[in-house]
C-alpha cells in the first residue's frame, strides 16, 4: 500500500517537513537493525477524533527501548504530547501513527556506543490491513517465532520483523493473506504482525506471552472487552491442530484491529463466516474506537483535527 505523505514529522522535539526526515546511510540502525517502534491508530468520531490507547502504546515504546538499553530523552507525557502535536499539525484523521526510536549516525560496529538516539513520530492515512468480508485465508508458516532468550519478543523491535517478513512473504508466495507462526516448541505464537484468538465450545483462548508473542495493546483490549461481555477467557498454550477444529479464529492488532480468519491451511473454520463471539468483540471494539459507545475503559485521547487532503507518494 503506497504511503500517503503528510506535511510534518516530529523529530527530537521539533516538527520538521516530511521530506527532511532522513537518516544517513551509515547510521547504526541501517546496518544492525537497532530500532524500536510503535503502531497506533487515531479514529474519527462524531464528536471529533481520538487516539486509541496512546499512553499504553508509548509506554510499550519506552519499555522496548529499555530492553535494548536505548535511553529515550523524553518522558511518557512528553511523547504522548508529541503524538498529539504531529496529528494536529498535519490535520489528518483517521490516521495511523508511527513513532520510532533508532540509533543514528555515530560509529561503525556492532556495539551501539557512540550512536545517538533519534526519535521520530509520523502520521498518515491508512485504511484496512486485513481482508474484509468473511475473513482471511491464512496458513501455518514454516518459519517459527524466535526462541526465548534469542530476541526478546516483548520488545517491538525493528529487527524482530525480519522474522515477520519471512512469515509474510511465504504466505504471499503461496496465495495466503497472512501466516501464523508457531514457537520453538511447536505451539501457536502469533501472526507476522498480529496476536491470535481461538474460540472453542464458547471459550475464548489466546496464547500466553511466554509463547514468543508480543504484548499487543489490541490483544489486551480484546481480553478486557471479552471479560466485560461475560465471556470465558483463557490464556494458555494452543497446539496447532486446535486451530483446525476451532469454532472461530481471529487476529488482533493495531493494523489488523479485529479481523476474522476464514480458513487455515485451506481448512475452513466452522462455516467459513465470522462467528458470534468474533462479531460481538469486534462490534464493541469498533463502537468504542469510533465514539459510538462511551469510553468506559478510558482508552481514548482526544485530538483537534481540521482534515486536510493527503498526498500520495
Amino acid at each position: 500500500m503506497p504511503i500517503q505523505t503528510t506535511s510534518k514529522i516530529w523529530h527530537n522535539g521539533n516538527l520538521i517537513p516530511w521530506e527532511k526526515a532522513t537518516i544517513h546511510v551509515m547510521s547504526h540502525v541501517v546496518h544492525y537493525g537497532s530500532s524500536v517502534f510503535e503502531g497506533i491508530r487515531c479514529y474519527s468520531q462524531p464528536q471529533g477524533s481520538a487516539v486509541f490507547r496512546l499512553p499504553e502504546h508509548m509506554q510499550r515504546l519506552i519499555d522496548s527501548a529499555k530492553i535494548y538499553r536505548m535511553a529515550i530523552p523524553y518522558t511518557l507525557d512528553e511523547l504522548c504530547a508529541a503524538v498529539v502535536d504531529v496529528i494536529e499539525a498535519n490535520g489528518v484523521a483517521p490516521c495511523y501513527i508511527r513513532p520510532i526510536v533508532l540509533r543514528g549516525y555515530g560509529e561503525i560496529g556492532v556495539s551501539p556506543k557512540g550512536s545517538p538516539i533519534e526519535v521520530y513520530i509520523a502520521n498518515f492515512p491508512w485504511g484496512k490491513y486485513m481482508p474484509g468480508g468473511d475473513g482471511a485465508d491464512v496458513c501455518i508458516s514454516s518459519w517459527n517465532r524466535l526462541a526465548p532468550n534469542t530476541m526478546p519478543a516483548l520488545a517491538k523491535a525493528g529487527a524482530n520483523y525480519m522474522n515477520s517478513q519471512l512469515i509474510r512473504m511465504e504466505a504471499d508466495c503461496n496465495g495466503y493473506a497472512e501466516g501464523i507462526a508457531l514457537d520453538v516448541y511447536g505451539l501457536v505464537s502469533e501472526g507476522s504482525g498480529e496476536n491470535i484468538f481461538v474460540v472453542r465450545n464458547g471459550v475464548l483462548y489466546t496464547p500466553p506471552l511466554a509463547n514468543s508473542a508480543l504484548s499487543g495493546i489490541t490483544r489486551d483490549s480484546v481480553l478486557t472487552i471479552a471479560r466485560h461481555l461475560g465471556l470465558s477467557v483463557t490464556e494458555q498454550a494452543i497446539p496447532r491442530e486446535l486451530l483446525y477444529i476451532a469454532d472461530e479464529v481471529f487476529f488482533t492488532g493495531t493494523a489488523a484491529e479485529v479481523s476474522p480468519i476464514r480458513s487455515i491451511d485451506r481448512i475452513v473454520i466452522a462455516d467459513g463466516k465470522p462467528g458470534e463471539i468474533t462479531r460481538k468483540i469486534a462490534d464493541e471494539f469498533f463502537a468504542i474506537a469510533n465514539g459510538l459507545k462511551p469510553d468506559r475503559f478510558g482508552w481514548l485521547t482526544p485530538v483537534k483535527v481540521n482534515a486536510q487532503e493527503p498526498v500520495t507518494a
